[in-house]
């Protein structure tokens, strides 16, 4: 059987980024008055460690990347950057705007083990990979044991 760490703020802060998903999107529709007018919008991101790495990828389709603008600063990562509206088509000729367009930013704490001078950034298929390596004395080390003979 495999132990798994248990970590009970993650599901709870999960829960909570979902539930004002769907808040922010239900009643922005509401409140603008059109369920298809230009609103507010964050990309999805995960965010998980490797044994050198933090990584955080974010969902940005039909995003040119030199649009987007990933800065460091003072411990915070900072994703910020805009999804243009089409105006190839009239606007009037849409029977269905479900996308969302417009400006967005996004900001996580980052610890203190990151080495962000050594950062990277890679843009495909329609995903950001952002890599930022750990600083080496906060990566795990192995402790070799010797045996001393009686």
């Amino acid at each position: 059987m495999q132990i798994v760490r248990w970590e009970p703020f993650r599901d709870l802060v999960t829960t909570q980024d979902r539930l004002n998903r769907l808040f922010n999107d239900t009643f922005s529709r509401v409140f603008d008055g059109e369920e298809g007018s230009s609103r507010a919008w964050a990309p999805a991101v995960d965010i998980y460690e490797t044994d050198a790495n933090i990584v955080l990828k974010a969902e940005l389709p039909g995003i040119n990347p030199n649009d987007v603008e990933v800065r460091v600063e003072d411990g915070t990562l900072y994703l910020k950057g805009q999804r243009k509206f089409e105006k190839e088509v009239k606007e009037e000729n849409y029977h269905r705007v479900e996308r969302s367009y417009g400006s967005f930013v996004r900001s996580f704490p980052l610890p203190n083990s990151v080495n962000a001078d050594d950062a990277k950034a890679e843009y495909k298929d329609g995903v950001l990979a952002l890599t930022l390596p750990k600083r080496e004395e906060a990566k795990p080390k192995t402790i070799k044991i010797l045996a001393s003979k009686n």
